[in-house]
């Protein structure tokens, strides 16, 4: 089996279980309004860009024009219970050595701040072990716009197509991969999370139809 040309990460809920930090984080911001967070919230909010996750804390929590200043307390809830420690997501680590061992660059791409991707891969433990990393607050639009893909193909030198791999775990994630012209893998990380635009749809990093896409022998 041939290896893909590049294999793009998105990151939280994908690399690492960074999506129970977020709800975590969620949760507080609710609690601190005496509102509830809830399932129905997370499915919309996983995946979403700031802009838009802004957008829509602002409609929940009934603070119309709120967008960045709720999007910055938010990310100060989610930063701190980043401290309290993350795991990489099942097959993470041994996927991404995997791939490095046979020489197909890698690349992570995420709507979250780079702080948040350095400090969780740091807490993690990972080294980051990217050729490239990029972050949807360093491109003119984030995902599900196609631009942080399109970017890390051109930091890697590889052309985007159907022989770079993107990996996704929500809706934004998945539509902006396609947008980008990859051949996607959704691996939902959300309970009740539709990814139907993929190309393939697995449960996990571990499954034996993303190694194959994947150019592994499943082990």
């Amino acid at each position: 089996m041939a290896y893909p040309e590049a294999v793009l990460f998105d990151n939280d809920g994908l690399l690492l279980d960074t999506e129970a930090v977020w709800s975590r984080g969620e949760m507080k911001l609710f609690e601190r309004r005496g509102m509830e967070f809830t399932i129905d919230h997370k499915r919309s909010l996983v995946g979403s860009s700031a802009k838009i996750a802004g957008q829509k804390l602002a409609r929940y929590l009934g603070e119309p024009g709120k967008d960045e200043e709720l999007m910055d307390e938010l990310n100060d809830l989610v930063l701190e219970e980043l401290e309290g420690g993350v795991d990489a997501m099942v097959g993470a680590r041994e996927l991404v050595d995997l791939l490095r061992l046979a020489g197909v660059p890698v690349a992570l791409v995420s709507n979250s701040p780079r702080e948040f991707i350095e400090k969780s891969h740091e807490i993690a433990g990972t080294g980051l072990p990217f050729d490239a990393v990029v972050s949807g607050h360093e491109v003119a639009e984030a995902k599900p716009a196609p631009d942080a893909y399109l970017e890390a193909c051109r930091q890697l030198e590889v052309e985007p197509g159907k022989r770079v791999v993107g990996l996704e775990d929500s809706p934004s994630g998945v539509t902006a991969a396609v947008a980008a012209g990859l051949f996607v893998i959704g691996i939902p990380s959300v309970p009740g999370i539709e990814l139907d635009q993929a190309d393939l749809v697995a449960t996990t990093l571990e499954d034996e139809a993303v190694l194959h896409a994947l150019g592994i022998e499943s082990r």
